[in-house]
């Protein structure tokens, strides 16, 4: 069997719903991530400038191969309306190989010799 790309889990949080999906429809539309899910609802108590905050704020989670994070982050930073954005990229211990090859595929990252 052909190895295929280590796969990450990258959390950015944003302000709001609009946020999330126009950040989604950008990473994804361009093949920096396979997947951007959307979860509403997340508190966050941060300290920030010298003050505690807390912000009502909205998860995006990625699933992209690790060759494209560096792409992805720039990405983030660009189409970002926070100062200092959360792009927290977390390996994957294990990832099922038929969503693992899907991954690769929706962004462009099958490497010579792969099948499927």
């Amino acid at each position: 069997m052909d190895s295929v790309s280590p796969l990450l889990v990258v959390l950015v949080t944003v302000p709001d719903e609009g946020v999330a999906d126009s950040l989604s429809k950008a990473l994804v539309g361009e093949r920096l991530a396979a997947c951007a899910q959307v979860l509403p609802g997340l508190t966050s108590h941060y300290s920030w400038e010298g003050q505690l905050e807390r912000s009502e704020e909205v998860l995006v989670i990625l699933k992209a191969p690790e060759e494209r994070l560096a792409d992805l982050e720039q990405r983030v930073r660009q189409l970002h309306p926070y100062d200092v954005p959360q792009i927290v990229a977390l390996p994957a211990s294990h990832v099922e190989e038929h969503y693992a090859r899907w991954v690769e595929k929706v962004t462009g990252t099958t490497h010579e010799g792969d099948t499927g």
